[in-house]
């Protein structure tokens, strides 16, 4: 198992930015863009526990428009009043747990994620001080759970399956994790934190 510190988690963010990364796309997602993608912004929540740092994550309700049911991370569309990526991971989090900017000590960004569903998100990663005392918008959001940050680094534990799209195979990651099946852009995205944090090739 793999078990960050958060030492290591600062020191990894004030030594290198995300423009030292290249950014990432879904595997096997290579067509060429037809129309601009939509700027899209998304928190990754790093809370410390006494057994170790966990990933707050979401589940989406079944009758959105994007995404309906999936595992994911608070976040969304880029509004026009965001002054950055961090402005709106931030708005959003708030909007749809009830995390309070105040309570998020931001570390950094990761590179810029594409997805083969026309976002370009910026994935914001910050430190959430207990106590959560979340408020869930239930419109959006159907639960709120923690995974730990070690299960979710750990390679052996992200899989890569195949699913039909759009006449073509495509593939993508999954890290299932006690009943909860974290997949997609939410995987995707976490893998890009491996690399960024351990620099695995």
């Amino acid at each position: 198992m793999i078990h960050p510190t958060l030492d290591h988690l600062r020191v990894r963010f004030a030594a290198k930015g995300s423009h030292d990364f290249p950014s990432v796309v879904e595997p096997d997602w290579n067509e060429p863009l037809t129309q601009p993608l939509t700027a899209a912004a998304v928190l990754v929540p790093l809370v410390p526990r006494k057994t170790g740092l966990t990933v707050l994550l979401t589940q989406r309700t079944a009758h959105l428009r994007d995404h309906a049911g999936q595992i994911s991370f608070p976040g969304g569309r880029c509004e026009e009043q965001d002054a950055s990526p961090i402005e709106t991971a931030l708005r959003e989090a708030q909007e749809e747990v009830g995390l309070s900017p105040d309570q998020v000590e931001v570390l950094g960004l990761l590179p810029e994620y594409r997805t083969g569903t026309g976002f370009s998100i910026t994935p914001v990663v910050g430190l959430v001080h207990p106590p959560l005392n979340l408020k869930l918008d239930d419109f959006e959001v159907a639960e709120a759970f923690e995974t730990p940050l070690s299960f979710l680094l750990d390679p052996a534990n992200c899989l890569r399956h195949k699913i039909e799209y759009r006449g073509s195979m495509r593939e993508y990651y999954a890290m299932p994790w006690e009943g909860y099946y974290i997949w997609g852009a939410t995987a995707g995205m976490l893998v890009s934190l491996r690399h960024f944090l351990l620099a695995v090739d």
